[in-house]
């Protein structure tokens, strides 16, 4: 599946407009995670298991929008976006988002 960040894909023409899709993962860090990541805020830098917990989060809600696109018969998504949030202390919501259509290569080139 071709995922754009663009209103159009080099190459391509779109066909068809499916609708929007997107894909949503909401995540906490265990209390493990938690104390070591407040352990390791005490003292300043990365925090890699906040940092890791995001980039994993990132993965699933972009697998789901594409799987959503997909089942709405698309082939490809433009205009894709990330958005985040937060829930309580401890949650952090991620949303990939963009609009499903059905692209064809261009006969021009």
């Amino acid at each position: 599946m071709l995922v754009v960040t663009t209103e159009k894909i080099e190459g391509y023409e779109i066909k068809e407009v499916k609708g929007a899709c997107y894909g949503l993962v909401v995540r906490s860090r265990g209390f493990a995670g938690q104390v070591t990541a407040s352990l390791r805020s005490l003292v300043g830098g990365e925090i890699k298991e906040y940092t890791q917990l995001l980039e994993d989060a990132r993965k699933q809600a972009l697998d789901r929008m594409t799987k959503n696109a997909h089942a709405m018969g698309a082939n490809a998504i433009i205009m894709f976006r990330f958005d985040s949030g937060e829930i309580g202390q401890n949650m952090s919501e991620i949303v990939a988002y963009g609009t499903a259509v059905v692209a064809e290569k261009s006969d021009q080139q």
